[in-house]
């Protein structure tokens, strides 16, 4: 198709603002998905993001619209995650498009993850077209909604448009808007082939298929390719572009985005952020890629039985091709074998993935508590970050721990406020700014140790301002703490999987809540459970989880008292030796109750 006649866009929205709806009803507006074949959540393939209602995978579909010129235009569609997990995604479509629809609640307004998202596509110089959805409801404001996105963002009033994703009220006039704001694609045809691979994923019958967008040259079938990052040279089995269904086609030219087949079953030989070029007329340079992503949350992930560690290294394989932001190494822990440490971008995508990998892959798995990375600068001047909190140095040996802080952006109603700064406080956290907006709203900026938002502060500010508030985050280096490792030691053997570094103020009461919270999950055994909390060799908390008691006296109907006190005394020497050799079952909510104490 004639390069002036394409347009690349992406939708971009806060959480629950009504992207995938709204991609929905441009489906069916251009004919790409008929009456029968419509469901909800059409670009939402698995499973998980249909049951949760959000997108965790950016999804692309080809629609075909006549513009009001009488010509035929071919829109390429790019539908994003909205939560603050998944902004990485968000960046990665992006830059595959030259235009955004930024969509806006028309009773919600503005949020934090509409302000970050706006951002990104600014840093990208796309063309941002923005659209208040949810015009049907009844307590809808779309002029209020307006005035936010002209005093937050700057954005021109005669540029909003109005629409209904759900009763399709407006969309005619955003597809027009979409053909005659967007820009078309610039990319010289004949010269030698550049594309840039977006997205990867696994599929069990032809191995690696990846998402890319063609800058310049042509892609076409049954060319042998080579990756300028990664190197090798590959035979391409099949390309075409999503309608959202894949369909064949036999050239992909500068300007148009698809998919690729390169006949590449080995996961390790393909990135995405790569550049393919033709393996016969190479470019000189490759495509600027994406910037490498920093996880910010470590947790371990064992397998229950230990055989299934070869199969869930393989697992893990395949996510990392789909899902860039994810890292794993290899870790051993006294407690429950071998297993990975994996890297996530924060709790919801570790949920995700651990979903995923439950159900997709039929492992059963051991989830350790989450853990931010620390910085440790020990007193030989040596710097060295800590992943895990059982590896910590010993104390006598650290000089300074760092932890990582992050920028937060929260918007809520004034009459919320009072309750939001006191939970602000009791993070630790350090005012940077507070504004008010039109509308009695507060946007408020804070630093906050990354470790006091991962676990339940997303939770505790939803439910303290009924659902009304939002939150952005961006990383802001790392500060030096008092901090210090809580080991929780069960009869006497401290337990790796449950160590935790905390403020040196809060230990004690963190570490006598997770001894009785301890004592509630660990089942009764044949003999006594000691539960310890420790700093080093100081025990700050102890519980006792009570040995059950088998009545050795039921035989005895009668007779001489000394024939029962012998009885109960050998009963006693049994319980002894037990204990002495026993080992105490830990289960899996035990290792995740370290989130749940207060």
């Amino acid at each position: 198709m004639d390069q002036t006649h394409i347009r690349n866009f992406s939708i971009i929205a806060h959480i629950d603002h009504g992207k995938s709806t709204l991609a929905d009803r441009l489906l069916e507006a251009t004919g790409a998905v008929s009456q029968r074949e419509m469901t909800e959540q059409v670009l939402d393939s698995m499973d998980i993001e249909r049951e949760r209602g959000i997108t965790i995978k950016a999804q692309t579909a080809r629609l075909y619209h006549r513009g009001a010129d009488g010509r035929e235009y071919a829109l390429n569609l790019i539908d994003t995650p909205g939560h603050v997990d998944f902004s990485y995604e968000v960046s990665r479509s992006l830059s595959a498009c030259e235009g955004a629809l930024l969509v806006v609640d028309a009773v919600q307004g503005v949020e934090a993850q509409t302000i970050a998202n706006a951002y990104l596509a600014v840093e990208q110089d796309l063309v941002i077209i923005p659209v208040i959805n949810k015009i049907d409801l009844p307590n809808a404001d779309p002029e209020r909604v307006k005035e936010e996105l002209v005093s937050v963002l700057g954005i021109d009033p005669d540029e909003v448009l109005e629409v209904s994703a759900k009763t399709g009220k407006g969309i005619p006039d955003l597809l027009e808007a979409i053909v005659q704001r967007v820009p078309a694609p610039v990319g010289d045809r004949s010269a030698p082939l550049r594309a840039l691979i977006v997205d990867s994923w696994y599929d069990n019958y032809v191995g690696v298929v990846s998402l890319v967008r063609v800058f310049e040259g042509v892609l076409k079938t049954r060319s042998r390719i080579k990756l300028m990052i990664k190197g090798g040279v590959y035979d391409i089995g099949e390309i075409g572009t999503f309608r959202p269904a894949s369909v064949p086609e036999t050239a992909l030219e500068a300007g148009d985005v698809g998919y690729l087949v390169p006949g590449i079953k080995d996961l390790k030989k393909i990135q995405v952020g790569d550049t393919v070029t033709e393996a016969g007329r190479p470019a000189l340079t490759p495509l600027p890629g994406f910037r490498p992503i920093r996880p910010m949350v470590y947790t371990g992930l064992y397998p229950a039985a230990s055989e299934d560690f070869a199969q869930l290294r393989e697992a893990l394989e395949k996510l990392v091709l789909n899902d860039a932001a994810l890292t794993f190494e290899p870790e051993t822990s006294e407690a429950l074998g071998f297993g990975f440490r994996c890297g996530f971008l924060g709790m919801l995508h570790m949920e995700v993935v651990q979903e995923r990998l439950e159900r997709h892959h039929e492992l059963d798995l051991v989830t350790t508590a989450p853990t931010v990375v620390y910085q440790v600068l020990k007193k030989n001047g040596e710097r060295v970050d800590v992943h895990n909190p059982a590896k910590l140095p010993p104390a006598g040996d650290i000089e300074e721990i760092s932890e990582p802080y992050v920028r937060g952006t929260i918007m809520v109603p004034d009459q919320y406020l009072g309750g939001l700064l006191s939970l602000l406080t009791d993070r630790r956290g350090v005012q940077r700014g507070l504004t008010y907006l039109e509308d009695r709203r507060v946007m408020l900026e804070y630093d906050l140790p990354l470790a006091e938002v991962i676990f339940d502060f997303y939770d505790k500010l939803k439910s303290l301002s009924r659902g009304y508030a939002s939150l952005d985050y961006d990383p802001v280096g790392y500060r030096p703490g008092d901090l210090v490792k809580l080991d929780l030691r069960v009869n006497g053997e401290a337990v790796d999987a449950l160590s935790v570094i905390v403020p040196k103020e809060k230990a004690y009461y963190r570490g006598r809540d997770l001894a009785a919270k301890m004592k509630e999950l660990i089942p009764r055994q044949m003999f006594e459970v000691v539960i310890q909390a420790a700093i080093g060799s100081r025990i700050i908390a102890r519980e006792t989880v009570r040995a059950m008691r088998k009545n050795v006296l039921a035989k005895c109907y009668g007779g001489d008292v000394t024939r029962k006190r012998k009885l109960l005394e050998k009963q006693k020497e049994g319980k002894k030796r037990m204990k002495s050799i026993g080992r105490v079952e830990i289960p899996q909510d035990a290792f995740m109750a370290i989130l749940k104490v207060e």
